[in-house]
């Protein structure tokens, strides 16, 4: 773009050069006829220009195009008219014809708008009309502040078609206005506005001479410089079509741009205003034309209050529509549409406070699925989010008008009932369960789904908050799971010693302080056997609790439990200290080195302080870091897959493995074997059913032996119960396994030999 300036600044140099050795009787002629061949040239490569682009970017080439082009053939008719009457008037009532180029620069123009954003979007047709609103206003200013302040000898009296010559620097003057106002109102990219800065250099040459030609009517041609802009005019608007299109991004859209929009056309308003007071003040009359253009400019500002109003109640009803969208988002489930958490302890705060001062009823229902996480790994997480939307569906279908339904996160929801039917919270808690229990058909898939429901009904004088409430909900429906899952529990008391007990409240009590042995908590091993020779080459530390007050519960319930509250990392911690100091007794009871292996949740391993606390455990206990196994459970998703990796590769560079656990069930087990360094991969129980379904569950597990060999890693199968399936996982090419075949998790005291398995030859 700087070469063709500079070429084409060139050439306008060296033509008006050359009109000064033009016989000063043939100069009209000479400027006619340089004018034409400008405005031609400029015509034809607008036109070239329009046929590689579209859109707005085209339509303002063609109407520049067309514009030019009438502008030329007007430059050909003077020249015409310089050989066959010398004498001619300096203007003509033809000379309106010049007016074509700057109407369909004006709509050119005005076409920018759907181009150039605005700080609030409004309708482009809107954005039109106030751009000529506001260039008119300004430019009548404009014309006012000059009529009063120019002297009487400067505008020489003008009559007759010599008037025309006064419409060239008006429409000059505005058309300058509107891109005015495009570059300072309307933000774009670099590339964006250079068009429109040529053709602002464009129109303010061609204004220049205007004005020359306007103050200068009966003094004969002007000079060659005077005549310039008919040269640049046409050459600026030659070089905005051969502008490259835009790149880059659209500059910000900031409010101080807004403003500017606001307050730029009453500037000059302003500033005229304040001149014309000042010299009426001084005892100068109003002329008829500063009259008329004061008349005409209050009105216009009038008009441009109007818009600005309605601009006003549009940004008033947008942020009112704005703030009603928050107020939605922010209480309610994007995913259902129901009420999220927030909303729903805000109500049920509400219903506490009814309950206790006024007696009102109150019933809380807690669900959660069961075993949802299975639909997120057989059909993905969108057909997931779809079960989830008909769940939400079905269940506002099983409650009252008035019962609010909240999804509390996840795979978990909550109702809230209103007093007229909480003396129904039994009833619709089975209405719930039954309605769930018929499958969803989702593309042609018949998805069958369960739900555990907790009860909790309080009593008047129990001074409860929403956060107890809740957990006794939450307690209620793990009792629900531990009874088989699938039916509704309600609430009985945290002190009965039963399956009531408010499990949340009773785990964080028993890892609050002092040691978790104290509290129930206890490490049971589990052997991992090779094949081959029957020899227990490993163990599995496995975490078991039996509390006071709930009694033995169950791993699965506790661990969820433990993940669901933050409460995991200490149990973590507690295994793999237990584990690490029971290494040397493993040893001495049979021998030789015995490997453990230890879990450790998939959400924690890519947080921080998981290697200080293995590597200070493995400090402590004085053990070989060779000797440790670090089992990745795949209950939830790693939520930093290459943080997680990163730390993997740093306890496998201090001599600890790393296994994926449950591989084939948990979350992207071929992603994360791709991306995790590890060690052993454990087949999950699911995959290892080679002896009923071997020619299906065979070449499932043959590819991934097959997989594993080639990546270098250690296979264990697990879900090992009979012979057989030992046989045919051995005949595959499997070299580990573990399993109730070999021996159930119990204390160390009681870890023993596995019986001997010779007899069954499973090395063949």
């Amino acid at each position: 773009m700087t070469a063709r300036l500079f070429v084409t600044l060139t050439l306008v140099l060296g033509a008006v050069a050359l009109g000064e050795l033009v016989p000063p009787d043939a100069r009209r002629l000479y400027d006619d006829i340089a004018q034409m061949i400008a405005g031609g040239v400029a015509a034809w490569v607008c036109l070239m220009a329009a046929r590689g682009r579209t859109g707005v970017q085209r339509h303002w080439r063609l109407l520049a195009a067309i514009g030019l082009a009438a502008w030329a053939v007007m430059r050909l008719w003077w020249a015409a008219q310089d050989l066959t009457a010398p004498e001619r008037p300096v203007t003509s009532a033809r000379d309106i014809g010049f007016l074509i180029l700057p109407l369909c620069m004006f709509f050119g123009l005005l076409g920018a708008v759907h181009t150039r954003p605005r700080p609030v979007p409004t309708s482009p047709r809107r954005d039109q009309l106030a751009l000529v609103l506001d260039s008119v206003l300004i430019t009548g200013s404009l014309l006012a502040f000059c009529w009063s302040v120019l002297p009487v000898h400067v505008l020489k009296p003008i009559s007759g078609t010599a008037w025309v010559a006064v419409a060239y620097p008006i429409a000059d003057l505005m058309l300058l206005t509107i891109v005015v106002l495009l570059l300072a109102t309307r933000p774009d990219s670099r590339a964006g506005r250079r068009p429109l800065y040529l053709i602002g250099l464009a129109v303010l040459s061609f204004g220049a001479t205007d004005t020359f030609r306007l103050t200068h009517l009966g003094e004969g041609p002007l000079t060659q410089l005077e005549s310039a802009g008919y040269l640049l005019g046409p050459a600026f608007i030659l070089l905005a079509a051969v502008s490259p299109a835009r790149h880059g991004p659209t500059g910000e859209i900031s409010p101080q741009r807004d403003w500017l929009h606001l307050l730029l056309p009453y500037v000059p308003v302003t500033a005229t205003g304040v001149v014309i007071g000042i010299s009426t003040g001084a005892g100068h009359r109003l002329t008829p034309f500063e009259a008329y253009l004061g008349w005409l400019g209050l009105g216009l500002v009038v008009a441009r209050q109007m818009f600005t109003i309605v601009d006003n109640t549009v940004l008033l009803d947008r942020v009112s529509e704005g703030q009603q969208r928050l107020h939605h988002q922010a209480y309610h489930d994007s995913l259902t549409g129901l009420a999220n958490r927030a909303m729903f302890r805000e109500r049920l705060v509400l219903a506490l406070d009814a309950h206790r001062h006024r007696g009102r009823p109150l019933a809380v229902l807690f669900a959660d699925l069961d075993d949802f996480k299975l639909i997120n790994d057989s059909f993905g997480h969108a057909m997931g989010d779809r079960v989830l939307r008909a769940i939400a569906d079905r269940t506002i279908a099983c409650v009252g008008p008035d019962d609010l339904v909240a999804r509390l996160g996840g795979d978990e929801f909550a109702v809230l009932l209103d007093p007229s039917t909480a003396g129904e919270a039994e009833e619709i808690g089975h209405r719930i369960l039954a309605a769930l229990r018929e499958p969803f058909l989702i593309d042609g898939h018949a998805i069958g789904i369960g739900a555990s429901i907790g009860l909790v009904v309080p009593e008047k004088d129990e001074p409860l908050s929403a956060d107890a409430l809740l957990r006794r909900a939450d307690a209620a429906m793990y009792s629900s799971k531990r009874r088989g899952k699938g039916a509704l529990a309600r609430y009985a008391g945290s002190n009965d010693g039963g399956p009531n007990a408010d499990l949340p409240h009773l785990l964080a009590q028993a890892l609050a302080g002092g040691s978790p042995a104290a509290s129930g908590f206890e490490v049971h091993y589990q052997p991992i056997v090779r094949f081959t020779d029957n020899a227990m080459v490993a163990v599995e530390a496995l975490v078991r609790w039996t509390d006071p007050v709930a009694g033995a519960v169950h791993p699965d319930v506790f661990v969820t439990v433990a993940e669901r509250t933050g409460l995991v990392v200490a149990i973590d911690d507690f295994v793999l200290d237990q584990a690490c100091a029971d290494i040397a007794v493993l040893e001495t009871a049979w021998g030789r080195p015995i490997d453990v292996h230890v879990n450790v949740s998939a959400a924690r391993l890519g947080q921080d302080g998981l290697e200080e606390t293995v590597f200070a455990a493995l400090a402590r206990h004085q053990v070989p870091p060779g000797r440790l196994v670090v089992e990745i459970t795949e209950t939830r998703r790693i939520p930093d897959l290459p943080r997680a990796a990163a730390v993997a590769a740093r306890l496998r560079s201090q001599g600890v493995r790393v296994a994926l656990d449950d591989f084939g069930s948990g979350f992207n087990a071929l992603a994360q074997l791709h991306s995790l360094p590890v060690d052993i991969v454990k087949l999950d129980s699911t995959l290892t059913d080679v002896d009923v379904a071997p020619d299906r569950a065979g070449a499932v597990c043959r590819s991934i032996l097959a997989i594993c060999a080639e990546l270098k890693v250690v296979v264990v199968a697990e879900g090992i119960e009979t012979v057989s399936r030992a046989t045919a996982l051995a005949e595959l090419g499997c070299s580990l396994g573990q399993g109730y075949l070999f021996g159930q998790p119990g204390p160390l005291a009681l870890l023993t030999r596995p019986a001997p398995l010779e007899s069954q030859n499973l090395g063949r």
